[in-house]
């Protein structure tokens, strides 16, 4: 380590240059990154939900729609229905939509026996009260209508259109609100659908991101500033940790990856992270800069590095095993973020063993800062502190194991409460009119996420028709179902007006050529283009639509296992593919708990290897990990008891507190090792360690738990509660890297620890090459 930290001194100029120009390389490419909200592109390609939503899409055209929310007293008031209709006509000539759906689109069925009439279901606008309440009777009659496009109490409407793939959704949400402004009236208007969501995410994205570095990048200086009291202590570990966000940030497009919703936290991983390296060396560097001393600026940029070179190494691969771990998600945005923290902790770990000390070796010597050497005693609070620690853990070992027992089981018992939910309303507060928009699709209009069931065959068939009658009828009966639509409904309704609206007739008729017979006579008054959401053009494929009243991931998974199971149950019937939005949510669920779960097993299993083999003891990687589970264990307590949910923004936490977490473990056992080297007693060596290596762990700690406290100034709810968590993780890891750990050593005494039989040998001085031994100007 010391031939290694002799060659950054010697080739200093080139190291800094190195980094610069490979900061400014990727930072050209910063302009290209784009974002993406969709919540079907965070599943992979090839995955089957995937596979059956591209699929139904292909067959009935895209399923993604944007719609206009009209709330007024009254629906069916002449003021209303007349802006209803200008909103509609507007949405028709956009470009982007397919086909506009809304009260004046479906038709009424009137007939009898010698033939049917088909109606708009809002033949005029009515002018009397009168005719009011005569419109509020039809509507009823009309399930097409009735809770679906006018809520029950006809106090709202929905007009929806179906949009192309290729459509904006910037461009298409501020045509949608650009109508809205052109067609006052009475009234309130509100733009809903998942463009509006993906358009509300990404602009917040944007706002967070714009937030998030300035505000960490203050709030870090701050705290470098009364850490360091110096200029170099605040500026290097800061200048690190922009260029590891600069480099990782260009790497998005690089990779031909895109921003999701969860990259947003890559900045505040790293201001929180990557300077964690930076403050280990000023840190020593300080220490061993101590009044009196007579090194040379060379001497102690190479001593402090040559010493840190290992623990620092340990750190950093054990944090990058973390953030790599979240590889094992099945999410795409979860795994991208991974392998980008990675990158950017391995950044800045060798820009502070390379960078930082070349720095500090051109730079003049720094005036010693007080109460920074161990040995300069009981001084600040800090000193204070952490003395009045080690007199405690050595006296009270057990019963601080005891304790720390007690808090971990009686937080576990809430484990059990942890709920998992990737709803992305939780994003939002009630009063944003994203969130208004959706609660008024579930409370009135009869949900906002739709699933598709998909029947291949002969759909004229009667019994083809009653197969897609009885899942209708089966999906009705679900608490969580608001309506449902299909070809089956619209022939029971053709039966039934035939024969003069008896309700004995409300059923599937019985021939294919009566269903054939039907569907002419509808062509005679009405259009074929009616049911192109229902059945395709050649009536070989049909599907029954619901929409779920319940934003919530647990319903959207409930809904889709209780159709699977009743699809499942007939293999010889027609019903061959269920899919859309629902079955997408019910998915993420799946993989974000087993992705929580296999990245946790791999995070610690790793992390437990790679501290065995740097210490050389398997014992060693059991008491790094052991005290940073019982710490998530209460994490995971915490979240059970305050209810905040598991989404795939708090998935994260648990291997970035692994990765994060051990490097104030291993800094303390790697301390701790050298002391009892130098002959001191168990207690003496954890004094000795709180008091000099305790200052780092603390600086670098607290800067993490500063870095993501950041994240409660955030737009999304979910972020600002994995801001908390993730604080409070770190604090526990602190307490058990300066509390916990140091009791177990006291009383289990492992023997990688001790030292080795025979006389202790004073510590080496490092050697310095004969050119760092120039005589160098000291300000």
């Amino acid at each position: 380590m010391n031939r290694l930290m002799a060659v950054v001194i010697r080739l200093r100029w080139p190291i800094v240059a190195l980094f610069i120009v490979v900061t400014a390389v990727f930072a050209l490419q910063l302009p290209r990154a784009e974002m993406d909200t969709e919540m079907k592109n965070q599943l992979p390609r090839d995955l089957p939900t995937r596979l059956n939503l591209d699929r139904i899409e292909e067959i009935f055209g895209g399923t993604d729609m944007a719609m206009i929310v009209l709330s007024a007293d009254s629906i069916v008031a002449p003021g209303v229905l007349t802006r209803l209709q200008k909103l509609s006509a507007g949405m028709e000539s956009l470009e982007h939509c397919q086909r506009v759906v809304g009260p004046f689109t479906p038709k009424d069925l009137q007939g009898d026996s010698l033939g049917l009439t088909v109606e708009p279901a809002i033949p005029a606008i009515p002018e009397t009260e009168a005719e009011q309440q005569a419109l509020r009777e039809r509507l009823a009659r009309n399930p097409l209508v009735h809770g679906n496009l006018i809520s029950t109490d006809f106090r709202h409407a929905l007009a929806l259109c179906f949009l192309s793939p290729d459509a904006q959704d910037a461009e298409l949400i501020d045509a949608l609100e650009r109508i809205i402004e052109e067609n006052p009236g009475e009234g309130e208007a509100l733009v809903g659908g998942m463009p509006v969501t993906r358009v509300s995410l990404t602009r917040d994205m944007r706002k967070d991101m714009r937030r998030f570095l300035p505000a960490g990048l203050l709030v870090m200086l701050v705290f470098l500033m009364i850490c360091f009291r110096q200029a170099r202590g605040v500026l290097l570990p800061t200048v690190m940790t922009v260029m590891a966000i600069v480099v990782t940030m260009g790497l998005i497009p690089l990779l031909g990856w895109k921003i999701h919703t969860v990259t947003v936290l890559l900045p505040v991983i790293l201001i929180a992270v990557a300077n964690d390296y930076g403050i280990h060396i000023v840190a020593r560097y300080q220490e061993d800069n101590a009044p009196g001393n007579r090194l040379t600026p060379r001497e102690l940029a190479q001593r402090g590095g040559a010493e840190l070179v290992s623990p620092i190494l340990a750190t950093g691969v054990t944090t990058m095993i973390g953030m790599l771990c979240l590889s094992s998600h099945l999410v795409v945005p979860a795994k991208q973020l991974g392998v980008l923290a990675a990158v950017g902790v391995c950044f800045a770990m060798l820009g502070s063993l390379l960078f930082i000390p070349a720095v500090l070796s051109v730079l003049p010597k720094a005036k010693p800062v007080v109460d920074v050497s161990g040995a300069q005693g009981e001084t600040g609070l800090l000193g204070k502190s952490l003395a009045w620690v080690a007199r405690v853990v050595p006296r009270h070992p057990k019963r601080i194991l005891l304790a720390a027992a007690i808090v971990c089981l009686g937080a576990g018992v809430f484990t059990t409460r942890v709920t998992v939910d990737t709803n992305p309303m939780s994003f939002y507060q009630q009063e944003d009119p994203i969130w208004r928009s959706t609660h008024l699709l579930n409370e009135h209009l009869g949900g906002w996420a739709g699933l598709s069931v998909v029947a291949e065959g002969d759909v004229k068939d009667p019994k083809v028709l009653q197969e897609l009658d009885g899942l209708e009828q089966h999906l009705k009966k679900h608490p969580s179902v608001g309506t449902t639509t299909s070809m089956a409904g619209v022939m029971r309704k053709m039966n039934q007006v035939m024969h003069e609206g008896d309700a004995a007739y409300d059923v599937i008729p019985e021939t294919k050529e009566l269903v054939a017979q039907y569907l002419l006579l509808y062509t005679m008054s009405g259009s074929e283009e009616d049911f192109s959401k229902l059945v395709d053009f050649d009536y070989r494929h049909a599907q029954v639509m619901a929409k779920v009243t319940d934003s919530g991931t647990q319903a959207a998974t409930d809904v889709v296992a209780y159709t699977k199971s009743y699809v499942a149950e007939r293999p010889e019937g027609s019903l061959r593919l269920v899919g859309g939005l629902l079955d997408v949510m019910a998915e993420l669920v799946h993989h974000i708990v087993w992705g929580q779960i296999e990245s946790l097993a791999w995070a610690a299993g790793l992390t437990l290897l790679v501290v065995a083999l740097v210490l050389r003891s398997w014992a060693g990687g059991v008491l790094a990990v052991a005290p940073l589970l019982m710490a998530l264990a209460m994490i995971f307590g915490v979240m059970g008891l305050t209810g905040v949910e598991l989404n795939l923004v708090t998935a994260l936490l648990s291997s970035i507190m692994i990765g994060v977490g051990v490097d104030y473990t291993i800094h303390f056992l790697w301390r701790y090792r050298d002391e009892r080297a130098a002959g001191l007693d168990p207690a003496e060596a954890v004094g000795r360690t709180l008091a000099t290596a305790g200052r780092g762990i603390i600086f670098n700690g607290v800067s993490v738990v500063i870095g993501f406290l950041v994240l409660a100034v955030s737009e999304f709810q979910p972020v600002r509660f994995f801001g908390l968590l993730v604080g409070l993780s770190i604090f526990a890891s602190l307490v058990a890297a300066l509390v916990v750990v140091p009791a177990l050593v006291l009383v289990l005494r492992p023997r990688f620890l001790e030292p080795r039989k025979g006389e202790p040998s004073p510590p080496k001085e490092v050697p310095v090459l004969e050119e760092t031994r120039e005589a160098e100007v000291v300000s």
